[in-house]
């Protein structure tokens, strides 16, 4: 008997959109530092890397660099409300069961808190297609997706040349190679054709009612 196949998901910009939630969540921390942001935030392409590196970029904006404060005040606002304001992409439900059906090992890999991934599946009826749930933990350790990915292969026993990474961002493409997985980027999240060109996508999937398609036929190779 081979090894089991897997597919590692991401989170934010492949199974869900969770931009309203994430723009919510980084205006409220914005304005708990004494600040006063529009009430818009173009937060489209900050999303995807670990959150310090998001409120960075956001702060440097106003010259101020207190990033734990801001994590804070982020994290206080989206365990209350904004992880309320993700939806998963029309076609994710299907290309799971699909997934799931063709006897992959499924699991979430994402940087947000594992604790807020947790709850976002369960509250959009998404939990019960994984078999492990991992995301970013308090200490820093697994903020990155390599470390990340690295743990996940490791604690599952997981054979990283059956296994496919899937996400939206070159974060995502680059911590699968960087761990000898294959990575597969969508093009319906947060991330450009373009910039999962340039990090090395194995496979682009248009659509998340291709997903299963196009994981099973890369994993086949």
């Amino acid at each position: 008997m081979g090894a089991a196949r897997c597919v590692l998901l991401d989170l934010d910009g492949t199974l869900v959109d969770s931009q309203p939630g994430i723009a919510a969540s980084c205006l409220a921390a914005l304005r708990a530092l004494g600040h006063e942001p529009g009430d818009t935030l173009d937060i489209k392409r900050f999303i995807g890397p670990p959150l310090e590196d998001i409120l960075r970029a956001l702060l440097a904006a106003y010259g101020d660099d207190r990033i734990e404060l801001a994590v804070a005040a982020y994290r206080q606002h989206y365990g209350d409300i904004g992880l309320l304001g993700s939806e998963f992409y029309p076609g994710i439900n299907g290309a799971l069961e699909e997934m799931r059906s063709a006897g992959l090992r499924i699991y979430l890999a994402t940087s947000k808190r594992e604790i807020f991934a947790r709850r976002i599946l369960e509250n959009l009826d998404l939990a019960t297609h994984f078999d492990g749930i991992h995301g970013s933990v308090p200490g820093g350790v697994l903020d990155h997706k390599p470390e990340l990915l690295a743990h996940i292969l490791s604690k599952h026993g997981i054979s990283a040349s059956h296994s496919l990474m899937v996400g939206d961002r070159r974060h995502d493409i680059n911590g699968a190679h960087a761990v000898k997985m294959r990575g597969l980027g969508v093009l319906w999240g947060y991330g450009t054709r373009d910039e999962l060109e340039t990090a090395g996508a194995d496979q682009l999937v248009e659509w998340p009612a291709d997903l299963a398609r196009a994981v099973l036929s890369t994993l086949n190779r």
